[in-house]
C-alpha cells in the first residue's frame, strides 16, 4: 500500500476536486447486491492492465511463517504517470514477529519488462506458470533482499463481480479513475530469502515454508481523489485465511466506503462479504499528525458462500506498530509543497501485526495477522 500511494502522489496536480455526489461513483460492491458476490477470476484477470493514462498498478505477495514468526511481502509496482514517465520498483518487507528485526528495501528495477501476467527486469524475474497454479518470484536486485520464492494457489483465485473494478466519473464506459483488485487468498508459499548488507560477505538466510495471499492492484487516478482511508487485513491460520480490502472515498465521491473480504480454507471459498464493519477501537490521537490511531480492530463480515447462504465472521485482535510511513518523506520537495496545498492531505501509513481470532461457523482460529490503517486526506 505504501508505495502505490507514494507513486500516485508524485502525479497529483494539487487541486481538489468538487462534491460530485454518489452518482459520480460506481462501485464494484454495488453492481452484486443481492447476488452471488464471488466470481472465480481466470489466468487473464492477472494479465497487467497497462493503461495509458495516470495509474499505478501493483503485484503484492503476502508470506507468513507461522512456526517461525515471519511475515511479509514482496511487491513490483509499475507507474504511468500522466502518460508519460513509466517507472517500476521492487519493494520487499520481512519482519519477525518474535524479535521486532526487520529488513526494507525499495529498488527502482532496470530494463523492465511486461509480458501477460509476468514482469521481467534486470536481475528480476516474476512469471506465473503455464497451468496459472504459481508465480516465482527471483530477485536479486537488492543484495539486503534476494528473494526466490514459489506461490502455490490453494483456494481459487476470486474477484467481485465481472471484474473487481469501481469506476469513477460520469460514464462507466468512459471512466476518468477506476479501483481494481483480485486476489488468490489462500496459497503455500516456499523459498528461500538472503539478506546481506553492502560490503558485508555474510549475511542472513530466511528458509520459508508458509501461508500466502496474492492481490493485484491498480489505481487509474490520483491516490488522494480515489480515497481518503484504507483497512487492510491479512489474516493466514492453519484452518483458514482472510483478507479484507477497504477504501473510503473522499467527500467528492459522497465518501462511499467500497469493502471486500474473502475467507477461505484448503478446501475452497468460505465466504465473501462486501458488507463488512471494521471497526477502530481504543483510538488514540497520532499527536504529530492528528490521525486517530487504533489500538485493536475488529471486522464483522456479513457475507455468503459459494451457494448464497449466509455465512458471518469476526475477526480480531489488538494491534502491535511494525511501523509507521509517513508517505510523503520519500518524494521531492515540490511535490510536497503542491500536496500540502490540498486541504486536509496528510498520507500516513500504519503497520500493524499481532495474533488475531477469526471464528467463522464451525472454525475458531487464532492466528498470526498483518493489518494496515491508511489516512491520506479528511473526509
Amino acid at each position: 500500500m505504501l508505495k502505490w500511494v507514494q507513486s500516485g502522489i508524485s502525479a497529483v496536480t494539487g487541486m481538489a476536486e468538487p462534491e460530485y455526489g454518489p452518482e459520480y461513483i460506481h462501485s464494484i460492491t454495488d453492481t452484486v447486491k443481492d447476488k452471488q458476490p464471488f466470481t472465480e477470476a481466470t489466468a487473464e484477470d492477472f494479465k497487467w492492465q497497462k493503461p495509458e493514462s495516470t495509474n499505478v498498478e501493483t503485484q503484492t505477495f503476502y508470506f507468513t511463517d507461522l512456526n517461525q514468526g515471519l511475515i511479509g511481502f514482496a511487491q513490483v509496482i509499475h507507474s504511468n504517470i500522466i502518460g508519460m514517465i513509466t517507472t517500476a520498483q521492487f519493494t520487499f518487507k520481512i519482519y519477525n514477529t518474535k524479535t521486532a528485526e526487520q529488513i526494507w528495501t525499495s529498488t527502482k528495477l532496470e530494463d523492465f519488462v511486461i509480458k501477460g501476467a509476468n514482469i521481467y527486469a534486470k536481475n528480476l524475474s516474476i512469471e506465473l506458470s503455464e497451468d496459472g497454479s504459481t508465480f516465482h518470484i527471483v530477485s536479486k536486485v537488492n543484495p539486503e533482499s534476494e528473494v526466490d520464492l514459489t506461490i502455490t494457489k490453494v483456494a481459487p483465485a476470486a474477484k467481485i463481480g465481472k471484474d473487481g473494478t469501481t469506476i469513477y466519473g460520469d460514464n462507466i464506459e468512459e471512466p476518468w479513475g477506476t479501483m481494481r483488485h483480485v486476489f488468490w487468498p489462500r496459497n503455500t508459499v516456499t523459498g528461500e530469502i538472503k539478506s546481506t548488507k553492502e560490503g558485508s560477505s555474510t549475511g542472513q538466510t530466511f528458509k520459508i515454508d508458509g501461508k500466502s495471499m496474492f492481490v493485484m492492484a491498480m489505481q487509474g487516478m490520483k491516490p488522494h481523489h480515489a480515497a481518503a482511508k484504507w483497512n487492510f487485513l491479512n489474516f493466514q491460520g492453519e484452518k483458514a485465511s482472510v483478507v479484507l480490502m477497504e477504501f473510503t472515498t473522499p467527500k467528492s465521491y459522497a465518501s462511499t466506503t467500497v469493502s471486500v473480504a474473502f475467507v477461505s480454507s484448503d478446501e475452497g471459498i468460505i465466504a465473501t462479504s462486501v458488507k463488512n464493519d471494521c471497526k477502530h477501537l481504543n483510538t488514540k490521537p497520532d499527536g504529530e499528525v492528528g490521525w486517530d490511531v487504533p489500538q485493536a480492530l475488529e471486522f464483522d463480515l456479513h457475507g455468503v458462500n459459494t451457494s448464497n447462504e449466509p455465512v458471518e465472521a469476526k475477526i480480531t485482535g489488538d494491534l502491535i506498530l511494525v511501523e509507521r510511513v509517513d508517505v510523503m518523506a520519500e518524494i521531492p520537495q515540490f511535490v510536497k509543497n503542491i500536496v500540502s496545498g490540498v486541504a486536509g492531505t496528510k498520507p500516513y501509513v500504519y503497520q500493524f501485526w499481532n495474533d488475531f481470532t477469526l471464528e467463522v461457523g464451525d472454525i475458531k482460529e487464532t492466528s498470526i495477522g498483518y493489518a494496515e490503517t491508511t489516512f491520506i486526506t479528511l473526509e
